[in-house]
């Protein structure tokens, strides 16, 4: 009694109220909000094409288009890093022992349709305007929407498959229902091709999709398929004739660094980037767990996660002949870094060999006693715990003192409390188009052609600029790397050649979340047989760890749909789920 007394009078004080200033509060817009008609114009549009780049920036630590988790971690760039207890979820990641209920898994998930819903509503919004827009900008507009939803559903496809919904601007629910029993790839196809016709070649801001990231987007998403013969004229297209949206013809930068600083972003090799500022809610929050751990002294001073794995680093060593160890052979001694057996307390944690290295090693990881960038030599205190991630740190996508010193960078900014920069990250990049041609050439059993390509890649890793020097001037590690004279056994043999490409791409690509969609898409076997030699290799190093490792299956070249995901999409009106888990992970 006593509580439906207080119902009572609860709803007559609600009922006094409408009475009293009537009905037309719930009317009002809510302060802080947009209504949905003050978008309907040019600048609405602008705006929601805005928002939906923002999807880019908008990162969980698995969601991240750098795909540090799935593309690198999980391909056996780098170990989970920090300690054992810390995002523990990734534990049984990096043991390939994932479950549909990882949450990494199902932030991925939600990246994906949440862009693709911002792209949704910017093209209804387009259509609905009453105003005449101009021409040109609802064409180049609806080109950068098309290309941004590709963008969306390739990174969903690289992940989960492509049997995962399509929903596009003809869905107009909130909470569509739609079966994931269609392959997407015609669709997403279809996307990029009204893409690239709508795209202008230069655009008024750099960080704007063009027509030629258009293209290098549809020759990726055609590797990833399999379909290499419609890729190779694309990927020649792109390589030959393509230029920035502001203008620069596509080529490399001779100074590796410029593809990973502040001061160089959207420079002649970067095709497309997603673009970073330092403030406070913009600085590669995705990335935020990825730098040295240590202290003010140190680049981040958090979190030490995505450590470089032993297997990689060892990967670059090289014969006296200057060229990569094919037969596999880099797993013997001598390593390129080995403990330290000083018990000193600010010994560190690992020192260098003699051995033969390309120098791309230490451009892409930290190495104790190795110039990181411009900080100095790291200090111990910089890896969190050895026994979980080793002694090799990430380095590419970390700033440099410079940086932090310019505002640029900071241990603080992303969320108010660890690291990010201004850094932009290359998602599509002319290194990569590169590589991915030589792959075509290879396949088709043009060999010279395909290691021409191969060697402007290494001929770029040689020059002066990239070799890193101690403070006397002198190389800080013995580093070697030529290119393949054109009378190695790579020049004719079509199967040696293949495998110097993807040796190639293994090590310019290093770090870069790239890792493990390479090993897919050349074939579960491959991919699987890679992984079993990758944690054999590193249960030398971290045995506790890589004990409790399974071999991947061949038949997982995709990770599973999130659990909650089919929870909450529920079943048809038959009974049936609308999302149905891929055979390999039922």
């Amino acid at each position: 009694m006593k509580n439906n007394n207080i119902l009572i009078s609860f709803i007559a004080t609600i009922f006094i109220m409408l009475a009293s200033c009537g009905e037309s509060f719930l009317y009002k817009t809510p302060q802080g909000s947009i209504d949905q008609a003050a978008l309907m114009n040019k600048t609405g549009v602008d705006l929601l094409t805005t928002t939906a780049y923002a999807n880019l920036t908008e990162d969980g630590w698995g969601a991240s288009p750098f795909n540090w988790t799935f593309g690198g971690m999980y391909g056996g760039d780098a170990n989970k890093g920090s300690d054992a207890n810390d995002q523990s979820v990734l534990n049984d990641m990096e043991k390939y022992s994932v479950q549909s209920n990882n949450n990494y898994i199902n932030q991925k998930w939600i990246w994906v349709y949440k862009g693709a819903k911002r792209v949704n509503i910017a093209l209804q919004t387009i259509e609905e305007v009453e105003e005449e827009l101009p021409e040109i900008f609802v064409k180049t507009r609806k080109g950068e929407l098309y290309f941004l939803r590709t963008l969306f559903y390739f990174e969903g496809i690289k992940v989960f498959g492509p049997f995962i919904p399509w929903v596009d601007e003809t869905v107009k629910e909130n909470d569509p229902k739609i079966h994931n029993d269609v392959d997407i790839y015609p669709k997403v196809l279809a996307d990029i091709d009204v893409a690239i016709t709508n795209l202008p070649e230069k655009q008024d801001l750099p960080g704007r999709a063009n027509l030629w990231a258009a293209k290098a987007l549809k020759a990726k998403i055609l590797m990833q398929k399999g379909d290499m013969a419609l890729a190779k004229p694309i990927l020649k297209d792109v390589i030959d004739n393509g230029q920035t949206s502001n203008a620069l013809k596509y080529g490399l930068e001779d100074d590796m660094n410029a593809n990973f600083d502040s001061y160089r972003d959207n420079g002649k090799e970067s095709i497309f980037a997603v673009q970073f500022s330092n403030d406070y809610n913009n600085a590669n929050t995705g990335m935020s767990l990825c730098y040295p751990h240590g202290g003010a002294d140190s680049p981040g001073g958090c979190c030490g996660f995505y450590q470089p794995s032993y297997e990689l680093a060892n990967s670059f060593k090289v014969g006296t002949d200057g060229l990569p160890l094919l037969d596999n052979s880099y797993r013997s001694e001598p390593y390129v870094s080995v403990k330290n057996p000083s018990t000193e307390k600010e010994a560190p944690l690992s020192v260098n060999t003699n051995a033969l290295v390309d120098p791309r090693l230490d451009f892409a990881i930290g190495r104790f006693g190795i110039p990181y960038k411009d900080w100095g030599f790291p200090k111990s205190n910089w890896v969190r715990d050895m026994g979980n991630g080793g002694f090799f740190m990430p380095k590419k996508h970390v700033y440099s003192k410079k940086e932090l010193d310019a505002g640029l960078a900071g241990g603080g900014l992303s969320a108010g409390w660890a690291p990010g920069s201004a850094i932009n990250l290359q998602y599509l990049s002319l290194r990569d188009m590169i590589l991915l041609y030589a792959e075509c050439l290879a396949n088709d059993g043009n060999t010279a052609e395909a290691m021409n390509m191969v060697n402007q890649i290494r001929k770029r890793a040689a020059l002066p600029v990239n070799i890193i020097k101690l403070p006397n001037g002198n190389p800080a590690a013995n580093y070697l790397v030529k290119e393949y004279p054109s009378t190695h056994a790579v020049f004719t043999n079509k199967e040696l050649c293949i495998k110097a490409v993807r040796m190639e791409r293994k090590l310019e690509l290093a770090m870069e979340g790239q890792r493990w969609f390479d090993l897919a898409r050349w074939g579960g076997e491959y991919m699987s047989q890679q992984i079993k030699e990758y944690i054999d290799f590193e249960k030398g190093y971290l045995f506790t760890k890589f004990s409790a490792a399974v071999t991947l299956d061949a038949s997982k070249t995709m990770f599973p749909i999130p659990q909650t995901q089919i929870q909450t999409m529920g079943n048809d009106e038959n009974g049936e789920p609308y999302l149905v888990q891929p055979d390999p992970w039922k």
